[in-house]
């Protein structure tokens, strides 16, 4: 008799995904990949980078950040691209929104998986969006699963 594989669970099968989403992007310090799922069912995919019409940086072979050496997470405002969140939430409708569980997934340059827990504008985004659950990777192999109501007991 066949031993049965262990299939991953829908939260691992999805992070996966938003994993490889995140070869998309156009970033040169980190590549982010997000999955809005409703019900097991992949409603929208986003990754990091330029707007429609807009040199990438990677086209331009430079990054206003990198080079005025800021941290991560600070002076978004000089930063080319579109989160990878903010990309996934305009392409779902509001009714696939609602509800709905958001994946996301970074790399850092090195190849290396990073802290994936959206920026205080995303965990915005999220909150106005009404989606339900958040998963994210941690840099350390592990997932965590926030509802992001909880972020309004936190000062955001």
């Amino acid at each position: 008799m066949k031993k049965r594989q262990k299939r991953p669970g829908w939260d691992e099968y999805f992070i996966n995904i938003a994993r490889a989403v995140s070869t998309r992007a156009t970033c040169m310090r980190r590549k982010y990949g997000a999955v809005v799922t409703k019900d097991n069912v992949i409603v929208s995919t986003g990754y990091n980078g330029a707007p429609r019409g807009m040199e990438d940086c990677l086209d331009a072979g430079e990054c206003t950040r990198k080079e005025l050496r800021i941290p991560h997470g600070e002076r978004y405002e000089l930063c080319r691209s579109v989160h990878a969140e903010a990309n996934a939430i305009i392409r779902a409708s509001a009714e696939e929104l609602d509800g709905s569980t958001i994946y996301i997934s970074g790399i850092d340059a090195d190849s290396s998986e990073c802290h994936s827990e959206p920026c205080m504008m995303c965990k915005r985004m999220i909150l106005n969006s009404r989606i339900e659950k958040v998963v994210y990777s941690d840099g350390g192999g592990s997932l965590h699963s926030v509802n992001p109501l909880n972020w309004l007991k936190e000062r955001i």
